[in-house]
């Protein structure tokens, strides 16, 4: 199974990039509790306030245009395209759709925290 989800933030790209790869901002909109390797083969820990936990595996850093890690079974790829101070963000997520989902429901959050 393959989810994608898009959503056109109101920011440019530097701050989009931003709210999906720096530890403490994905500690504002995303999970509780973040620790992310920001490199190929780094390492990344996300937790929530319920107990859960998930692991990831950085494959691919492209600054200000795409992210790519696994974490649980799934391949998730983050693209951003620059919109006119706008910045347009894609989540592709293969298998488990926690961050395409994650996507969709918390966007409003991070539009708030920028």
């Amino acid at each position: 199974m393959q989810i994608e989800r898009e959503i056109e933030l109101p920011v440019p790209a530097d701050e989009a990039w931003e709210a999906i790869t720096d530890a403490e901002r994905l500690e504002e909109w995303f999970a509780n509790d973040v620790e992310l390797d920001l490199r190929e083969g780094g390492e990344g820990v996300f937790r929530w306030a319920d107990g859960d936990e998930r692991h990831a595996v950085v494959e691919e850093v492209v600054p200000l245009e795409r992210l790519t890690f696994t974490w649980d079974g799934s391949r998730v790829v983050i693209q951003l395209e620059d919109r006119d101070g706008a910045t347009l963000v894609r989540v592709t997520e293969s298998a488990n759709a926690g961050w395409a989902t994650a996507l969709g429901l918390r966007a409003m959050a991070l539009v708030a925290v920028a």
